[in-house]
This record gives structure tokens, C-alpha cells and sequence, in this order.
């Protein structure tokens, strides 16, 4: 287990030193789990925040053991591809100590963010109305699933269940079989994108007039505008989108084509680059100047005939020879490739999409990188996910002021779990 990653991934370049970021001394207090929640809030931690990750003592947040589970970490890929930059803080919220800690903490952030069942915050006295009565500029997001208030507030969420509720289901896979889902969470993802972007504006709108806020944003919501613009297609037209596979029911050609050697996708998106697919790819002028394929319509009409054409062509020669033709004549095309060749291609080593970062357990672990560059304010260095309650004691004694005497009377209260969770070792709260 990450035996080649020396030789796969090139080790993170640092950022230049005393490099401003755009979210220093913003403090972020994280009562999340799974993905949504602490995605969101690992954005913030690489744009400079300082995010404290508040788990259960001993097992911590669940998504830990999603696997593969790395013998020497004790957590999985999954948890450390979305909670690095954060300092873990073990507490247990069923103690009256842990709880007052955990309350303390929420006096003293700019950013609280949650995911719990809706209810949970609020009898625990961590909601937004009770944190405001403390800290009245607090910016407070509730990732939910269907909404903190309504008839729906008690139904739980996962990202497979809102890609199904939501249509998006219903858009993809084959017309001869049942939609299908992306086993990718695109949800979970994105909605974590909408948090970090309304946590970042209700940032903004507290300096502009020094209040903050309450903000929601929930699975579901998400879900359906990750149906794109289908949803105002069926609203003018009354027709239900229909699966296409890999084909385009607004652009042709566009789709999965053969070359000699590999499969790779063609995104015809408009008349021109149709004409230059046709002209000066495949070398086909009669085709890009016939008006039976004028337009998008007109070539979606004759389809099939269209695909036995490119497909014929395209067989007589390996990728790479169609590759740098379609570069040439600036047509989109890009070979289908699996996860692991996507992040070994050309273009993610170019990009550093994918590097490694020091690990005091194993070494190295893989890192990928946010899609986003600044100029200015360039994203922190990635430090890897932190163990369960790493950084606990740290983190009371730095934003809290407690002594050594108050940390162990509430380590001997039960404020950081039982002590046979608690381990003391270089991996235990520092």
C-alpha cells in the first residue's frame, strides 16, 4: 500500500514563503462529518483558516474507516482526501465538561459549521440562536439534507439518495436500461462547494457591516441544480429529459469513438467545429459543407449515419494520430481514460494535480490538489488529515488559555472520552 508513490507523484512544491492567505486568522469551528461538511470546511483550511475538526473521542468521525484503511494511519484514503489543514479536538459532547468546552470554542470562532440530524445542535446548546447570545458575529452554515425547518426536516441524506430523488438519476446511463448513479459523490461535493461559497460571502458581508449570520444549505437543493439547465428545458417543454448514454441530445457529433489503439470523446458543440472535424481531421470536405448536416438538428437527425462514418475513419489510425490532428484544427476531444491513468496523464503532472506530503507514519501520502490558484493569497501547504484528537490539548490551552491543571481535570471528567480512547502516544492530543 502506497508502495509506488516516490516514483508515481512528484513531492508538493511549498507555496513562497511569506506568501499572505486569503483566510488567516479566520477560526473555524467544525462539528462535521462524512463529506459535505468537512470538504466545505477543508476549502477554508487550504485558503488559510484554522479549522478545529471536533470529533468523538476514540473512533472519531466515521468516514475514517471508508477503505482502504492504511494499517500504519488507522483511517482511509477517503478521510484524508477531505480533512487536511484541520487540527482534530477529541471531545465528548455527552459530558457536561466536554460539552462546555465544545460551547467555549463556539464563543470564540468566526465560522461554525454543522451537519448533524436536524435537532441535535439545538439540544446540545450549539446551535445558532444559542452561539449568537456569545458570539453575535458568528457566521453559523447548517449543511442539511432537506432543510432544518419543514415538513422534510427529519429525513436523513446521502448523496446516492438525492442524485435519485433529485432526477439526476433519471438523466444518465442508457435508454434501454435503468438510470444510473454517479458513483462519484457529485452531490456531496458540490454542496460542499455551495458552503464554502456562502460561508466566504457571509464572510464578506461581516466586515461590509459587522453582523453575522445564519446560512443553510442543503443536499437536496443542490441536488436538483446539479440537473443543469434540464430542469428549465422541461419546464418550457413538458418533455422529461431521456438518457443518451455517452452521446449529447443537444450537440452532434459528440460521443465515444474507436481509434486503433483506444477509446476518446468528441464534443462537437457548435456548426464550426463540425466543419473542422469533418474538413480537416477526417479529411471529409464534402460532409462539412453538405447541407443535409447544417445544423445541430439536422446532424442529430442522422446520427447513426454520421457515427458509421467518424467510426470508420477513425479505426484506420492509433489515438495519437487523431489526437494531434483534432488539436490542430481545435476540436475537443480527450481519450477516456480510468482514475489511475488521470492523475499519472500529461495534463495532471502538468497541472500538480496530484503530489505527495510528508506523513510521520508511512512516510508519504498522496495529496490532491483544490482547482483553484491565487495570485496573491496562493492555498496553504497540505498537511496531512490529522489522528483522532491530535491536536486537543493544543488547541485548549492556544484558544482557550487553559493550564495543565484544568486540561487534566477535564481529561479525568471524561471531557476527551473514557481513558482507554484516549492514546497516549505521539499520535495523542498534544
Amino acid at each position: 500500500m502506497l508502495d509506488n508513490i516516490a516514483t508515481d507523484f512528484p513531492e508538493h512544491t511549498p507555496r513562497p514563503a511569506g506568501a499572505p492567505q486569503a483566510l488567516a486568522g479566520i477560526k473555524v469551528v467544525d462539528f462535521t462529518h462524512f463529506i459535505a461538511g468537512p470538504f466545505a470546511t477543508m476549502m477554508l483550511a487550504d485558503m488559510g483558516a484554522d479549522v478545529l475538526k471536533i470529533e468523538a473521542p476514540g473512533r472519531g468521525d466515521d468516514f475514517r474507516q471508508y477503505p482502504p484503511v492504511h494499517p500504519d494511519l488507522a483511517q482511509g484514503a477517503p478521510f484524508l482526501w477531505s480533512n487536511r489543514n484541520k487540527r482534530s479536538v477529541a471531545l465528548d459532547l455527552k459530558t457536561p465538561e466536554g460539552l462546555e468546552v465544545a460551547r467555549a470554542l463556539a464563543a470564540t470562532a468566526d465560522v461554525v459549521v454543522e451537519n448533524f440530524s436536524s435537532g441535535v445542535m439545538a439540544r446540545f446548546g450549539l446551535d445558532y440562536e444559542s452561539i449568537r447570545k456569545t458570539n453575535p458575529e458568528v457566521v453559523y452554515c447548517a449543511v442539511s439534507a432537506y432543510g432544518r425547518e419543514g415538513a422534510f426536516a427529519d429525513r436523513l441524506g446521502f448523496d446516492p439518495i438525492a442524485q435519485a430523488e433529485s432526477g439526476f438519476v433519471s438523466m444518465n446511463g442508457y435508454a434501454d436500461r435503468e438510470g444510473v448513479r454517479a458513483l462519484s459523490p457529485v452531490m456531496d461535493i458540490s454542496t460542499a462547494m455551495m458552503a464554502c461559497n456562502a460561508i466566504l460571502g457571509a464572510l464578506v458581508a461581516r466586515e461590509r457591516t459587522g453582523h453575522g449570520q445564519s446560512m443553510e444549505v442543503a443536499l437536496f437543493d443542490n441536488a436538483v441544480l446539479m440537473t443543469g439547465y434540464a430542469t428549465l428545458q422541461h419546464v418550457f417543454s413538458g418533455a422529461e429529459p431521456q438518457r443518451h448514454g455517452n452521446t449529447s441530445p443537444d450537440t452532434c457529433p459528440s460521443g465515444v469513438f474507436e481509434a486503433q489503439d483506444r477509446s476518446f470523446y468528441i464534443n462537437s458543440g457548435n456548426n464550426k467545429i463540425f466543419q473542422r472535424l469533418m474538413a480537416q481531421v477526417v479529411e471529409r470536405p464534402d460532409v462539412a459543407n453538405d447541407p443535409a448536416f447544417a445544423t445541430g438538428r439536422d446532424r442529430s437527425a442522422r446520427r447513426e449515419e454520421l457515427f458509421a462514418l467518424l467510426g470508420e475513419a477513425f479505426a484506420r489510425q492509433p489515438w495519437s494520430h487523431w489526437q494531434a490532428r483534432m488539436r490542430a484544427a481545435g476540436v475537443p476531444c480527450g481519450e477516456v481514460r480510468s482514475v489511475g491513468e488521470a492523475i499519472r496523464s500529461p495534463e495532471a503532472r502538468e497541472r500538480r494535480l496530484v503530489t505527495r506530503i510528508p506523513h510521520p507514519a508511512v512516510g508519504w501520502v498522496p495529496n490532491m490538489a483544490l482547482p483553484i490558484r491565487y495570485g496573491r493569497t496562493p492555498i496553504a501547504d497540505p498537511v496531512a488529515a490529522p489522528t483522532v484528537g491530535q491536536h486537543t490539548h493544543e488547541v485548549l490551552r492556544e484558544a482557550l488559555g487553559y493550564d495543565e491543571a484544568r486540561l487534566a481535570s477535564l481529561a479525568q471528567a471524561g471531557a476527551f472520552g473514557p481513558p482507554a480512547t484516549r492514546h497516549e502516544t505521539a499520535g495523542a492530543p498534544a
